[in-house]
């Protein structure tokens, strides 16, 4: 099959043959129909970021079709749609059985046994990493079927893919992690393809006024087109004095998209009494955050890490399936460019334009 190999760091993708072997234990062959491309595949293409050393398949957001399975898989059947997500759960730690997957003790029971089985991806007889599980940026992936879920046949798979880690992360963050209720208050700091769709769910959830914060007027035009009651350029005004003018004295829940100290600080200026602060993103740089331990327990404010936004991707995937075949959910603004395998580093590059949401593979 073909794949988008990267082979050192830095060197971009490459479309390449690659070997893929049959499903063992409970692994699913996928024909893979489409691939988001996520900023943390291109951090971990081009830094020295998490156990993915090259020569590395990467790409993690996937929506496709069952091909075959291996003997003990029981989920799935062949010619069903299913969405990947790079949560690895085995099922049966204590956080899996209390239904926190995101917070799974022992993610790497779901990897086969590559030096008893031979790995999944090869080339000309010589492993390849498959990143997080999935390695989406070629024509199929075999993955363990805790990595996936069904989804509806109509559901386009350009829109399915995006479920499985942008959709789930930022939909997730308002609705598992902060559970934001109808008539509270959110600032969302970043209006990009994670951002917006935390925007979005904000206004599913019923919150009363949802500020995006951003730098860029397109990104941020963009985000009144998914809920946003509000919006804020940060670049040129003072961000966390504006958002408390609008709300009042500051929102209930401010979440930080971007992940660096400067940007989590904004999000503890901007929040009200009490308030929280939920951080999303990790930008990879700038990390560290100075706090006034005094002032946070006077203002009663918490700090919290999400990952994956709190999700259960079986419980979750299909409702937001759901939400998006019922108009509630806005993901067609959201696939702003399709490419073909070999144009990945065209599409990377396309993402740094503002007015770029996601780029998605969907010619294989």
């Amino acid at each position: 099959m073909k794949a988008a190999v990267v082979d050192v760091l830095g060197g971009g993708f490459v479309l390449q043959d690659v070997d893929i072997a049959e499903p063992a234990g409970r692994e699913v062959l996928v024909e893979v129909r489409a691939s988001g491309l996520c900023h943390t595949d291109l951090t971990v293409a081009t830094h020295a970021f998490g156990d993915f050393p090259p020569p590395v398949v990467l790409g993690h957001e996937i929506a496709g079709v069952v091909l075959a399975l291996g003997p003990d898989a029981g989920v799935f059947a062949a010619g069903e749609h299913v969405v990947g997500c790079l949560v690895q759960w085995c099922g049966s730690c204590p956080a899996c059985l209390d239904g926190r997957v995101y917070q799974c003790g022992r993610p790497g029971t779901t990897l086969r046994d590559a030096e008893r089985e031979g790995p999944r991806l090869s080339r000309a007889g010589r492993p390849l990493t498959q990143g997080m599980g999935l390695g989406g940026f070629a024509q199929r992936a075999l993955v363990h079927e805790n990595q996936l879920t069904a989804v509806p046949r109509r559901m386009p798979f350009a829109q399915a893919a995006l479920l499985g880690c942008g959709v789930l992360t930022g939909a997730g963050s308002v609705l598992n992690g902060a559970g934001v209720a109808p008539g509270e208050t959110v600032a969302v700091i970043g209006a990009g393809g994670v951002g917006l769709n935390a925007v979005g769910a904000a206004r599913i959830a019923g919150a009363s006024r949802i500020v995006a914060v951003d730098v860029q007027d397109g990104t941020l035009r963009r985000a009144r087109a998914f809920g946003a009651t509000d919006v804020v350029n940060s670049a040129t005004t003072d961000a966390a004095t504006a958002v408390r003018e609008l709300t009042g004295g500051g929102v209930l829940h401010a979440f930080d998209m971007v992940g660096v100290g400067a940007t989590t600080e904004l999000a503890l200026r901007m929040t009200a009494l009490g308030g929280g602060v939920y951080v999303v993103g990790l930008a990879g740089s700038g990390g560290d955050l100075l706090l006034s331990l005094p002032r946070l327990l006077l203002q009663q404010k918490r700090i919290q890490g999400l990952i994956m936004g709190s999700g259960n991707p079986r419980r979750d995937i299909p409702r937001y399936a759901d939400l998006y075949l019922r108009g509630r959910l806005n993901l067609d603004d959201l696939v702003s460019r399709r490419i073909a395998l070999h144009e990945v580093d065209a599409g990377y590059a396309a993402l740094k334009d503002p007015d770029v949401s996601r780029v998605v593979i969907t010619s294989f």
